[in-house]
């Protein structure tokens, strides 16, 4: 039956059993963005007979393996630049067949065949459409825009604190630090090692007063081999009932598994095989069911009491919520009751086909319980682990901090969006890793969670200088911007290669901390209205071709900002993009004197290009060492004229990390308008603390063709006011500052420049 454009499932291949179900479609185009987590070196997907499972799993990226999280949405396009979406709710373990008719089968191994279409007929609509159906996504604290830091295997407080002093010292904008499990007492959650980070409290609490902000890590795997009354995460866990446990006919034990936590009063011996180590010094695990309420009210305590009691964050990081485990299933010598589950009769091509799918993770017949008590089968909800796991600790933060702050999971499922972030995992520090970051950002866009990124410079393996120095310029262009690797690595952090890295890195991380106020616009209107973040170029330019295939160079933030980094080694000149549309050098003012094709780049090692797209204003501050002290600058505007002389563009404001201040109105929007020599603003919003005010500071107006002879500044009930300028005939900059005035932008202002 044809059902609309982008779908014809009157194909046949139909199978309905109760360990697989079987659908095909026909596709209007070879156009298929999304499916996902798994690593694939296009956006746009090879129709060639490819197969990718879906099943959640502690899997670092690599090319068709099932990874952290599920999503079995896609967005096509049709031959006419129409786009649609299609979602199947289904949690179950699938996968998804392109075949090159051009067609899709997908199979999945439980549940019902529940679609969900969007019509789009815009990219971009596609987006607002779907996150308008599961759900916006969560409105980040402003300073989780700022620059990160993190590394798994900080020795003590000092080497954090000295990694700190070290940024300042370098001036290098940077707003959170992390700390990984090593923070913890043997890896378990709500502890804290009392003799290498004694004195990381008192750290936080001194950098925190800096205008810092910090977050550390927790797992769902809870330790169980700790003397009663010694543990209360444990103890309290058993007392509530939270964890997950056989069905009630075959026991009533907990699935017990292995994660991070050392058995207590061992000594872990390094130089052993990883499996011998998980045997001999890997305490026993239970894993809470967040599908319960008495579940989350347990999580929420825990955090609550460490915040108050042990140490103070503003964010939480939670990871191995797929849910992972060290071994196959459970500590026994196998899962209990129907093997079926283990082991169906259909497997998809997962990477653990030939294992079965309890292959680093939990039995598939442990027993969950829903909130209104129905019982479930992990098999049936696994997918579902980490985005169970995530309203949780989003409520805990809220109500512990009394602020937003910020979540970051690595486990995702549709609506994931609403309550975190998500960083795409333990990557590798490889070249081609730059580029699946930005397939992996644009796919996670189109998912309904745009506070995502990679890990800079790579989780895994040395990195090298060249690479990292280019990721640094990349990932200041990450929503989510964190440098973070593993243990036994050499540090990778900006003031670890020396001066030159570290200007280079201040530089590019000046022009991120510069734009904030336009990255938390978008941010805002992702929330608002479910637009994009980091943007393919088909959103905008859809009618050109050639954007339905471009990944590599260039991405979009928002519709204005066009982003050109440097993937390869050894490259000083780089081939870009340029859309049909008037562009200005971020760098220099002047404009791109082509438009619709590919033009050679300069890109020597200390530069990204970046441009700005003209008929768009963009707002800006002068960057700080962190966003405390860059908030209380002026507004400054970047006004971008189009071909007919006019820019367009908005601002929002708020505190920063009020909970719910767009849905109680607490903010101020503004937007800026551009024609025939004049600027104006207007506020359709102003519910705007007076704390929080800003003033208006200096405007750039690029594409300025004649001399200028005056600017005039009016507000209402006010006398008109000169305002100093300059202008540049060569690059046809006009610039004038309004700092003199004292005017706070929730007025509506006018101002205009006579010309010769």
């Amino acid at each position: 039956m044809a059902l609309l454009a982008g779908w014809d499932s009157a194909v046949p291949g139909l199978t309905f059993s109760d360990q697989l179900l079987q659908i095909s479609t026909l596709l209007p185009s070879n156009y298929v963005y999304g499916f996902g987590e798994t690593e694939h070196p296009s956006y746009n997907h090879d129709l060639n007979y490819h197969t990718y499972g879906l099943f959640a799993k502690d899997q670092p990226p690599g090319f068709k393996l099932n990874s952290y999280g599920v999503h079995p949405f896609y967005m096509g396009l049709e031959k006419s630049g129409n786009a649609h979406g299609v979602l199947l709710l289904n949690s179950n373990a699938m996968d998804v067949t392109f075949l090159p008719t051009p067609a899709l089968t997908y199979r999945t191994i439980g549940g019902i065949l529940d679609f969900y279409m969007v019509m789009g007929p815009t990219p971009e609509a596609v987006v607002q459409q779907y996150t308008e159906m599961i759900g916006r996504p969560v409105l980040p604290a402003y300073w989780s825009l700022g620059f990160q830091l993190c590394r798994y295997g900080y020795a003590n407080d000092a080497e954090i604190a000295d990694l700190y002093n070290d940024m300042k010292a370098a001036k290098i904008p940077y707003d959170v630090q992390y700390s990984d499990i090593e923070y913890m007492e043997r890896q378990m959650d709500f502890t804290l090692d009392k003799v290498n980070f004694k004195g990381l409290p008192t750290l936080v609490d001194s950098m925190r007063a800096e205008g810092m902000r910090f977050i550390f890590i927790l797992d769902p795997a809870i330790a169980a081999n700790e003397t009663k009354g010694s543990y209360p995460a444990f103890d309290t866990g058993i007392d509530q009932d939270v964890f997950i446990k056989w069905p009630r006919e075959l026991s009533d034990d907990i699935v017990w598994g292995k994660v991070w936590p050392d058995y207590p009063n061992v000594t872990v011996d390094n130089s052993l095989d990883w499996d011998t180590q998980v045997k001999l010094f890997r305490a026993f695990v239970a894993f809470p069911d967040f599908f319960k309420t008495s579940t989350a009210e347990w999580w929420g305590k825990q955090i609550k009491d460490y915040y108050n009691n042990v140490m103070k964050f503003d964010g939480l990081w939670i990871d191995m919520n797929e849910p992972a485990s060290f071994v196959h299933g459970t500590t026994g010598e196998k899962c209990l009751g129907d093997q079926s589950l283990e082991n169906p009769p259909y497997m998809p091509p997962l990477e653990s086909m030939h294992r079965g799918l309890n292959h680093k993770t939990m039995c598939m017949n442990s027993e969950q319980i829903l909130a209104d008590g129905t019982r479930v089968k992990h098999y049936d909800v696994h997918n579902l682990y980490g985005w169970s796991h995530t309203k949780p600790t989003y409520d805990a933060l809220l109500s512990t901090t009394g602020k937003r702050g910020v979540v970051i999971t690595r486990s995702t499922y549709p609506s994931s969006g609403r309550w975190a972030g998500h960083w795409l995992g333990d990557n590798y520090s490889r070249w081609d890793q730059l580029l699946k970051s930005i397939i992996g950002m644009m796919e996670f866009s189109i998912f309904g969670i745009p506070y995502t990124g990679a890990d800079i410079c790579g989780f895994f393996n040395p990195a090298e200088y060249e690479m990292c120095l280019r990721w640094m310029q990349l990932g200041a262009f990450y929503p989510f911007s964190r440098n973070h690797n593993t243990i036994n690595m050499p540090r990778q952090d900006p003031v670890a290669w020396g001066a030159e890295f570290a200007a280079v890195s201040r530089d590019v991380l000046n022009i991120r901390y510069t734009l904030l106020p336009y990255l938390y616009t978008l941010m805002y209107e992702a929330h608002a209205h479910g637009n994009t973040v980091v943007r393919p170029l088909l959103h905008e330019f859809v009618t050109d071709e050639n954007t339905w295939k471009i990944d590599r160079h260039p991405f979009l933030w928002g519709p204005a900002l066009l982003i050109t980094p440097a993937l390869d080694p050894g490259v000083t000149v780089i081939k870009g993009y340029v859309p049909n549309a008037r562009w200005y050098d971020y760098h220099t003012g002047e404009v791109v004197g082509v438009r619709g094709q590919f033009v050679d780049m300069d890109t020597p090692l200390w530069k990204i290009n970046l441009h700005v797209r003209g008929g768009h204003i963009l707002p800006w501050q002068k960057a700080e060492t962190n966003t405390r002290y860059s908030r209380l600058n002026p507004l400054g505007l970047l006004v971008a004229l189009d071909d007919g002389g006019s820019a367009h563009g908005s601002l929002f404001w708020d505190d920063g990390e009020g909970i719910d201040t767009v849905q109680n109105k607490r903010f101020l929007l503004t937007t800026f308008a551009a024609s025939s020599g004049v600027l104006t603003s207007a506020v359709p919003t102003d519910g705007l603390a007076e704390a929080d005010r800003l003033t208006l500071g200096l405007v750039k107006v690029w594409g300025v063709t004649a001399h200028i002879t005056r600017v005039t500044m009016s507000v209402t009930g006010q006398p008109d006011a000169n305002l100093p300028f300059t202008y540049n005939a060569e690059v046809q900059e006009l610039q004038f500052d309004a700092t003199s005035q004292s005017h706070t932008i929730e007025k509506p202002f006018t101002i205009s420049w006579n010309t010769v």
